[in-house]
């Protein structure tokens, strides 16, 4: 049975270290949510370790700029750990091919394709249109607004020539601010759908958790699952993935799932239990906001 907590206090002296979503926990999208990087500081002042895990398609080094550009200051984490770097590291050791089509914005994705150094020999990667390609690489759509299904000719075609689609974001949608936009997520579900092969690199898939660790052990050694909480607004990503790992979860009820949970401040009990029963998650927590 999930407890509701008031506080990330009330049960933060059980873990040693936090996985942390960002967009609907940390930031909006466009700013910062002060009492969540107050509650991330002050468990940090008791020696407890932060990685902010995130299903952005961004190498760590552009969701570390994206952070300060949110008022996300430094000492409320101690690394991160991105989808954007679980995907790449496939990329370019060829998961979809020398010749890949790309969507996404260029102009926030372009960093996607900077070189990953940790990957002996890569593969040298083109983009290309869609008919000169082998394998699709999805950062989000070229329209965070426009439906999905307005790719579908496009990827009946990729079906058909047997492409893969890389995705870099897992999310479906995310609220930025009071606007509700598509993620990569949505556009390799309608791939798979359709047929098409996806592959996927955030959570809750395994990849971004192996990362995840790796730079949890890099930052503070010897850390058992046992003695992590993850914590996120996502019951089918940071919660699935969680319980996909055997690590306890604290579910923020205020983000994507506020009208279902009845949030204005904390959730209620009621709504709450219909709806984790309607999405079959079992978080350990839930409380309304990061605090």
């Amino acid at each position: 049975m999930t407890q509701i907590v008031t506080s990330l206090s009330d049960i933060s002296s059980r873990y040693r270290a936090l996985f942390v979503d960002l967009w609907g926990c940390v930031h909006n999208g466009i700013t910062a949510f002060p009492e969540a990087v107050a509650a991330l500081q002050a468990y940090r002042a008791k020696g407890g370790t932060v990685v902010l895990v995130t299903n952005s398609p961004k190498p760590r080094a552009g969701v570390a700029a994206q952070l300060g550009q949110f008022n996300v200051p430094e000492d409320a984490y101690d690394t991160i750990a991105t989808s954007g770097d679980s995907a790449r590291a496939a990329m370019f050791t060829g998961a979809v091919g020398n010749k890949v089509y790309f969507m996404g914005e260029w102009e926030r994705d372009a960093g996607f394709f900077e070189p990953l150094h940790v990957i002996h020999d890569p593969v040298e990667i083109t983009r290309v249109p869609l008919k000169e390609a082998e394998g699709i690489v999805c950062c989000g759509p070229f329209d965070p607004q426009a439906d999905p299904e307005v790719n579908r000719p496009d990827f009946l075609y990729a079906k058909q020539m047997g492409m893969k689609l890389l995705c870099a974001n897992p999310d479906i949608v995310v609220d930025r601010g009071e606007k509700r936009e598509w993620c990569a997520g949505a556009l390799a579900r309608l791939y798979t759908e359709m047929g098409g092969e996806s592959l996927y690199f955030g959570k809750p898939h395994p990849p971004i958790y192996d990362l995840a660790r790796l730079r949890l052990q890099e930052a503070a050694p010897g850390i058992a699952d046992s003695e992590i909480l993850a914590i996120g607004d996502g019951p089918h990503t940071d919660i699935a993935g969680a319980m996909g790992e055997g690590i306890d979860s604290l579910f923020i009820t205020g983000g994507l799932a506020a009208r279902e949970t009845k949030t204005s401040d904390q959730p209620e009990a009621d709504a709450l239990a219909a709806y984790l029963a309607q999405e079959q998650s079992a978080p350990t927590y839930a409380i309304g906001f990061l605090r």
